[in-house]
């Protein structure tokens, strides 16, 4: 992670739903390296899930890191010590947390401490760190949370239940696993296929398939792609691959090696018109005016 750090940037957004039990949403939206700081003591477990992007976790003043990356998750438990948490996120990162009193987390599970591994009576005084892959049923939760746009009335009473249903999901004993844990989802393989349908439609963004030959190519049906892929990712295809595009757009404008021809051809612009509309339409400025306020800048 070699970007420039910007110290000042994002602060999450954290749910308190009750003593003990917080979740923080943490997004980097930006072109540079966010950190975010927070104490953490030591009667807490720390759940971390890198839904997109990649981060870092820092210890002892930055002299130890662990890393977390895209649709990997984090477990840090140390009843000896705190952990406060120091995280820098690289651009365009996603991170959901959930922090959880040993006490609160032991009375929902205590009666399965057995196969809970730091929960078990051995290692109840043990540190307990643990990377492991989001598998797909974690990931349609994670992207629920992120995309959620209830109203604040129930929007709490929403996000609890999310992070139970995440909790349960992480701990599922791989035997008992339910494969159907999303409605419209036949078995997770679907979720993999519609992230595979994202793949394409980025590799081929100056002519992407229609959705039709997506749902071919991929081997999923058209109604099933589109509903997939809106829980999933929280947008439906199309919008999906106009705010990458527009994103790649920018960033090459940035960069000062194209121009906005150039640039409205790379990413799938016949015309530089068309380009210079629908980059007003993502930025509310045009391309020209964005390079003259970032030299202005």
């Amino acid at each position: 992670m070699s970007q420039e750090k910007n110290i000042a940037s994002g602060t999450p957004v954290e749910f308190q739903f009750e003593e003990g039990f917080v979740m923080l949403i943490n997004r980097n939206d930006g072109d540079t390296i966010s950190e975010y700081t927070r104490e953490v003591n030591s009667r807490f477990i720390q759940f971390h899930f890198c839904l997109k992007g990649e981060g870092g976790f820092l210890f002892n003043k930055g002299n130890y890191s662990i890393p977390l990356k895209e649709d990997d998750s984090l477990l840090l438990y140390n009843p000896k010590r705190d952990l406060p948490i120091h995280l820098d996120l690289s651009a365009n990162t996603w991170v959901v947390s959930i922090l959880i009193s040993i006490k609160k987390f032991h009375s929902l599970f205590s009666m399965e401490a057995g196969y809970i591994t730091f929960l078990s009576e051995e290692n109840m005084d043990k540190k307990y760190y643990n990377t492991a892959p989001i598998n797909p049923a974690m990931a349609v939760v994670l992207s629920q949370v992120i995309n959620c746009n209830l109203h604040p009335s129930v929007k709490k009473l929403y996000l609890k239940g999310k992070v139970y249903e995440l909790l349960g999901l992480y701990l599922n004993k791989p035997e008992d696993a339910d494969t159907e844990q999303c409605p419209f989802l036949v078995d997770e393989d679907n979720v993999r296929r519609i992230k595979k349908a994202k793949d394409i439609i980025i590799a081929r963004m100056t002519d992407p398939p229609g959705l039709q030959e997506l749902s071919e190519e991929i081997g999923l049906n058209l109604k099933k792609l589109k509903e997939g892929f809106k829980q999933i990712y929280g947008d439906s295809v199309y919008s999906f691959l106009f705010d990458y595009k527009m994103a790649v757009a920018r960033k090459m404008l940035e960069s000062g090696e194209h121009n906005v021809n150039e640039v409205g051809l790379k990413v799938g612009y016949s015309t530089s018109s068309h380009f210079i509309a629908a980059f007003k339409k993502k930025y509310g400025t045009t391309p020209k005016k964005y390079i003259t306020s970032l030299n202005n800048g």
